[in-house]
């Protein structure tokens, strides 16, 4: 479903150090007493080196292992014989996961084949990998079997994963009726661990008040958060942010800069919004190429503003330009 970028505007919108221990101010005394604490500091650290791990709890073993890479969790199950006996189950997960996204994109020597990917996310949910739980329930979802795909996010939401967190949070907010209460809640926890997604759905909701009370100053927070990870539309938003110093102290060189960084990165209206603003700076050449990706990419009104610099260029520079457009690659982001 798509969703709006950038709400309505708002109406009202010591510690100090302790000091160092001298030697020369030290008594012997002192000095036999500090001695004597660092042979015993190492003697914890040595018994603290030894200990069993083998003898955490299984449940405990796992829910680390849920955690893991596939690389780390290879690395772990080598540790003990019975930590390889409780991430066996994840280990085989994550066996069907690689299988899963072989078939799901066709790589790897398959062909592309969504039946066998969601079998193989399926096995792996039965495993007990969230991972493989959100895998299965995006298949579900762009089928259109949207009651299995939440209950599929759901355990992952529950289970820790914070890209099930998201996609149950976003869930909630298409539901029919939609539930933004709930769907801030879940949004709320993936967003505290980083997802960057997450962050940007709700700031969205905190822009809007959506599910929660309206505050364009944490809004504008979460947006940034998500835009420094890498969240292509926060970054537009953030820019937005800055220039009408919307939960963010007015800066138009932050605006700017973060303008720049969404048309880098492909954001179509960035692009546009970036070119006209070289345009009246005089810097023809680039407005152009920034126009001519706008265009390029559906921005009608882009295309006429294009059009006028263009009559303004020599007939190598306009060359010039659209080889540079041809051969232009965005930036990477997260979105």
């Amino acid at each position: 479903m798509k969703q709006t970028t950038w709400p309505g505007r708002s109406d009202g919108s010591r510690f100090k150090a302790l000091p160092l221990w001298s030697a020369k101010g030290g008594s012997h005394s002192d000095l036999h007493r500090t001695k004597h604490g660092n042979r015993t500091a190492a003697s914890r650290s040595s018994s603290t080196d030894r200990r069993d791990y083998s003898t955490l709890p299984v449940e405990l073993v796992t829910k680390i292992g849920l955690t893991l890479s596939h690389p780390s969790l290879s690395a772990a199950s080598l540790a003990c014989k019975t930590w390889c006996e409780a991430l066996q189950q994840l280990r085989q997960a994550m066996m069907y996961m690689r299988w899963g996204k072989r078939f799901k994109h066709g790589r790897g020597g398959v062909s592309r084949n969504t039946d066998k990917a969601l079998d193989a996310f399926l096995m792996g949910a039965a495993c007990g990998s969230p991972m493989a739980m959100v895998d299965a329930g995006l298949i579900y979802w762009e089928r259109g079997l949207k009651e299995k795909a939440v209950a599929l996010y759901q355990k992952a939401a529950e289970l820790g994963d914070p890209a099930g967190q998201c996609n149950l949070g976003i869930s909630y907010l298409q539901a029919e009726p939609p539930n933004p209460k709930e769907a801030v809640k879940w949004l709320y926890c993936a967003s505290y661990d980083g997802h960057t997604r997450a962050q940007y759905q709700l700031a969205l909701c905190l822009h809007q008040g959506r599910g929660v009370n309206r505050n364009i100053q944490e809004a504008a927070r979460w947006y940034l958060k998500a835009a420094e990870g890498g969240y292509l539309r926060a970054m537009y938003n953030v820019s937005l942010c800055y220039k009408f110093g919307e939960g963010l102290v007015r800066s138009y060189s932050q605006a700017r800069k973060w303008m720049k960084q969404a048309a880098d990165c492909g954001h179509s209206k960035a692009q546009y919004e970036y070119g006209v603003a070289l345009f009246s700076k005089q810097e023809k050449m680039k407005a152009v190429v920034y126009l001519e990706l706008a265009t390029r990419a559906g921005e009608s009104a882009a295309a006429h503003v294009k059009n006028v610099i263009l009559q303004q260029l020599s007939a190598t520079s306009r060359d010039h330009v659209m080889c540079i457009v041809d051969n232009w690659r965005a930036s990477s982001s997260s979105s």
